[in-house]
């Protein structure tokens, strides 16, 4: 039996378009675990940089922490889900955790009273680069709660300057 030889293909584009900022699109599934905020801090270190706006370093690091550290908090799965996309200027940071939403209004209002609480340090970053922050049932088949910061690259350039 003899073998026969493919034609090689390339394995990259021979032209590859290096990312912008407008092509950052980037969902990570997490576990549960202390060390996960440090490693969706990394991993958004990384995108950041290699798509051009290591300048929002600083509050989205603050927004990924926060987020994720609370997700591993409330999340009643072993994993987390961190959503990452950057679009009309804006970057924007979704967590999904499994933590249901209450029927009850009063175990609903105190829930939503610690996870605030929480998420208090984000609601200062995201109020000094003019975005937006918040938490609501999540849209997803399996439920949860989703977790969100907006943070306009305009301000988040200017966030922590004099």
């Amino acid at each position: 039996m003899s073998a026969t030889r493919c034609p090689s293909a390339p394995a990259y584009p021979a032209d590859p378009t290096p990312p912008v900022p407008e092509t950052l699109a980037y969902s990570f599934t997490l576990p549960a675990a202390l060390s996960s905020p440090a490693l969706a801090r990394s991993a958004t270190r990384e995108v950041l940089r290699a798509h051009g706006l290591a300048d929002m370093l600083d509050p989205a690091l603050q927004a990924v922490g926060e987020l994720t550290a609370v997700a591993c908090q409330f999340t009643e799965s072993q994993n987390y889900y961190l959503t990452l996309r950057y679009r009309f200027s804006t970057l924007r940071v979704i967590v999904y955790d499994s933590h249901p939403r209450h029927t009850s209004p009063h175990l609903a209002a105190a829930c939503d009273t610690r996870r605030r609480a929480a998420l208090r340090v984000l609601a200062r970053v995201c109020r000094a680069c003019d975005g937006t922050w918040g938490f609501g049932e999540a849209r997803e088949p399996g439920g949860g709660t989703r977790m969100w910061a907006t943070l306009p690259r305009v301000g988040a350039v200017a966030y922590g300057a004099p």
